[in-house]
């Protein structure tokens, strides 16, 4: 007989823990039939009194694994690898390097994540480097960046890999010709540094659907699918659209403020102020995919409410469900081979 479904969920990990992850895991498993099974991993005692406080019945889809250790939001990858090696986050992993688990959602430490998951699950062959995809809103859509972090001096190569495990995923999302564009300081060919320029020769001799330079703006404006960059510039600029979002939130919540007028006004635009916010909201887009590796690992935000940490829950399934990694390895295969006939 086959388990169900089953989802590892590090239950101690982000800025508030148990707080979070058991009303997002009960909030999935509302809606989710036998197939489904989640797994809080963490202090049996803490886990169990929080599932208590909410007057949650027994369920036989919510199993508890214990672990005495748990890796704080500052911790350094090093040390949480060699010393928290009964940490909740690392058994977590371990649950799905041991198939006991499909997946894992962490809204922990995301050095200390990243370098647990690749010592425990390693990474596929012909990767040389995990990377951390997210989605964001564009204005007809949705599109996928990647790398977000995880490497701060990735080569052409490297990129490549990227745009590779990027259209796996959004392929995964319904996209049947992924658009795939490399971020730059311009559209025209002279632009960018060597990086970018021998990248986009890498693209353009492969079979993916390359569509050349897309600048930090066309990111939301819907003209790609997936947006390839060097993590460094890749965090940069996801850290400057959520302050340019927060910057307008703000605006718009003092504007209304000013008089009784435009009190009035704010009452009258409130439906499409709503429809504008659920738009935007970052929790409606949480969870970001470690991709790259022999399992799949999704991370999500260190803040998130539980909206958002179920939000990545749901990530977690659809990408085991259409099992990516596996995706991922006969596509990078295929082009392999494609480039060994060359």
């Amino acid at each position: 007989m086959t388990r169900p479904l089953t989802i590892a969920l590090d239950g101690m990990g982000g800025d508030v823990g148990p707080e979070v992850v058991i009303p997002a895991a009960l909030q999935v498993l509302e809606t989710a039939g036998d197939s489904l099974r989640l797994i809080l991993v963490g202090q049996q005692d803490v886990l169990s009194a929080g599932l208590a406080k909410r007057k949650s019945r027994a369920d036989p889809r919510l199993l508890i694994r214990h672990a005495s250790q748990l890796v704080s939001m500052d911790e350094s990858p090093a040390q949480a690898l060699r010393v928290k090696k009964d940490s909740s986050m690392r058994v977590a992993i371990n649950l799905v390097k041991q198939n006991e688990a499909d997946a894992c959602v962490s809204a922990g430490n995301t050095g200390a994540l990243m370098a647990t998951a690749r010592f425990v699950l390693k990474t596929l062959p012909g990767i040389d480097r995990p990377a951390i995809c997210t989605t964001l809103p564009t204005v007809r859509g949705h599109t996928r960046v990647l790398d977000l972090g995880a490497n701060v001096d990735s080569k052409a190569e490297h990129l490549l890999q990227f745009a590779v495990m990027g259209s796996v995923l959004a392929n995964v999302n319904g996209i049947l010709q992924p658009r795939v564009g490399l971020l730059n300081i311009g559209e025209e060919e002279i632009k960018g540094n060597e990086q970018v320029k021998e990248a986009a020769r890498l693209l353009a001799a492969s079979d993916l659907h390359y569509i050349g330079f897309v600048e930090a703006d066309g990111i939301f404006l819907d003209e790609v699918d997936v947006v390839v960059c060097d993590g460094f510039v890749g965090n940069v600029a996801l850290k400057s659209a959520e302050g340019v979002a927060k910057l307008i939130q703000h605006f718009m919540v003092q504007g209304f403020k000013r008089s009784l007028l435009t009190r009035l006004a704010g009452l009258v635009a409130l439906p499409v102020l709503r429809a504008f916010r659920r738009k935007i909201d970052p929790r409606r887009y949480n969870g970001a995919s470690l991709l790259g590796l022999q399992g799949i690992v999704v991370k999500s935000h260190g803040g998130a409410d539980a909206l958002a940490f179920a939000n990545a829950i749901q990530v977690a399934i659809l990408e085991a469900e259409r099992k990516v990694p596996r995706q991922i390895d006969s596509h990078l295969a295929a082009l392999h081979a494609e480039r060994q006939a060359l």
